[in-house]
């Protein structure tokens, strides 16, 4: 007999018996196991978090964790000298800064400060414009960066005060002076690295459309090299910052300033220690405040929105 007619149920030839189908292979695979979905209801998908993981996922709150636990330490580490002449507990250069907060003394010291530091930073940031434009523009320009950036970058801002103080005098010149030299070579140096890292075929892709010179540049190159150019921007800030509080130290008071960093020498002449931890509160908190407010704002706003960072 054919498996056709067994399977078909065909009678054998020559008997008269009744047809006996083969039983038929079962379906699917036997080591395979299928779920079938479960009695009272679907399947979960995706598990909801707890909530000490969604409080977890939160940078802001995990930053201040961080500060409390810097707090605790200092304050421990304070008691245990027990002087303050030497190492003042965290709640005493508190109430060192409320105090100098409620009579004006440090937001007056504060915003002279920020003054001074934001024209120097503005003239740094337009320098370096300058200079980064024509370093795109040109490969003499190129060259005149790379060879300015070598000279002046590895010397510090601070070793230039003898030459501002006779070129500009004790006044407001020589910090910006400083200020210009501290922001200008950072911010050039990442621009133009942002530049350079843009990809050939996002500069064809402009030029199919037609632009060319300040278009390509504000509607191409700008835009992906702006992770760069933040980060220029970012570390021409904490240097000016830096930059204008040593500078200070020196001669704040001299231009009529009377700036942070003068506080802070001020104090330390007079032995009040507190009042020299919290001249630095001071400082710490304005950089915080910079960093995690304009600057994080900006990124969110431009890098994270575009999809350029993860």
């Amino acid at each position: 007999m054919s498996s056709a007619q067994a399977l078909s149920g065909a009678p054998l030839a020559g008997t008269g018996a009744a047809p006996r189908l083969a039983p038929l292979p079962p379906s699917g695979r036997p080591e395979i196991v299928r779920e079938t979905g479960h009695a009272h209801g679907a399947a979960v998908v995706e598990k909801p978090l707890s909530v000490a993981e969604r409080l977890y996922n939160q940078a802001w709150l995990r930053k201040i964790v961080i500060l409390v636990l810097l707090a605790g330490i200092w304050e421990a580490y304070g008691r245990y000298l027990d002087n303050d002449l030497l190492f003042p507990t965290f709640s005493a250069t508190v109430e060192a800064f409320f105090r100098g907060v409620a009579d004006g003394t440090l937001p007056a010291r504060a915003w002279s400060s920020l003054k001074v530091l934001l024209m120097g930073y503005a003239a740094g940031v337009a320098l370096a414009t300058v200079l980064t434009g024509v370093a795109i523009a040109s490969r003499i320009g190129t060259d005149l960066l790379e060879t300015l950036t070598s000279m002046f970058n590895p010397l510090p801002a601070i070793a230039l005060l003898p030459l501002a103080l006779i070129w500009f005098g004790l006044g407001n010149g020589s910090l910006i002076f400083v200020l210009v030299h501290s922001v200008t070579w950072a911010i050039a140096l990442n621009t133009h690295s942002g530049f350079l890292s843009v990809s050939r075929t996002l500069k064809m892709v402009g030029r199919n459309y037609g632009l060319s010179g300040p278009r390509l540049i504000g509607k191409i190159l700008i835009p992906a090299a702006f992770p760069s150019i933040l980060t220029g921007l970012k570390v021409g800030w904490a240097f000016a910052w830096r930059t204008l509080i040593a500078a200070e130290l020196v001669f704040g008071v001299s231009s009529g300033a009377g700036g942070l960093g003068w506080f802070i020498f001020e104090n330390k002449n007079m032995l009040d220690i507190p009042n020299v931890f919290a001249g630095l509160l001071t400082v710490i908190l304005i950089g915080l405040v910079v960093e995690n407010l304009i600057f994080q704002t900006i990124e969110r706003r431009t890098v994270q929105r575009w999809g350029m960072q993860a």
